[in-house]
């Protein structure tokens, strides 16, 4: 993956909680942490993208490994016949192809090493993005219901209050909840069919890591 992508992957995922909190300051809470969303959302197209060119660049090099392992035994069989057969001159030819081949499978084994551990880290960083987007959806969620109430308990205060008056207990209310739900540590593309899906597959992997948890922890006890 590139670095820079990495880096921003690394951004998204530690956030910026000041920045965030001087922009809640200055902007509406929601647009704000809307657009944060946003933002997370493209970032793990990008690696979800990565991801898909890293798994079919590691597919296509496996099969060359495959064929050039299938050749050099193949030429192996052919060698011995050449032999057999006093054609020392095809058994050099063989030979030779044998060694080129020899040549190329531990660059090739290099090459699938490091595209195993690229997987590795892009399947990590949309799990750890995907975890970041609930989180601040639910700090939404949270901030909504919040401002729901408390612009209803001033309603029946005091009735005439001014806009400002509830914009500023919405704000403080907000920011309670941000803080309670984050620890001042975090918040910071296709068609509908196949996001349904892609969302439906991240849930059902989720749910397999929480129950294979759960069995580990009830199996130690």
């Amino acid at each position: 993956m590139a670095d820079s992508l990495r880096t921003r992957v690394t951004r998204v995922i530690t956030g910026g909680a000041h920045a965030l909190l001087d922009k809640i300051e200055d902007a509406a809470p929601i647009a704000v942490l809307e657009q944060s969303v946003r933002e997370v959302e493209q970032v793990t197209d990008e690696v979800r993208a990565e991801l898909g060119r890293i798994v079919a660049n590691r597919h296509l090099a496996q099969q060359q490994h495959l064929q050039l392992n299938k050749e050099h035994d193949a030429l192996s069989a052919s060698v011995t016949t050449a032999i057999a057969e006093n054609r020392e001159d095809l058994a050099k030819q063989a030979i030779a192809r044998q060694l080129d081949i020899e040549a190329q499978l531990p660059i090739l084994e290099t090459s699938l090493s490091e595209m195993g551990q690229q997987d590795k880290e892009l399947s990590g960083f949309v799990d750890a993005l995907m975890g970041k987007k609930r989180e601040m959806e639910k700090t939404i969620q949270d901030f909504e219901a919040s401002r729901r109430l408390t612009e209803s308990s001033n309603l029946r205060k005091n009735p005439a209050g001014t806009a400002e008056a509830r914009m500023n207990s919405a704000q403080s209310a907000f920011d309670r909840t941000f803080r309670r739900h984050t620890g001042l540590n975090g918040a910071g593309s296709g068609g509908l069919e196949q996001a349904a899906k892609l969302n439906e597959l991240n849930q059902l992997v989720r749910d397999n890591k929480i129950s294979e948890r759960l069995a580990r922890l009830k199996a130690s006890h």
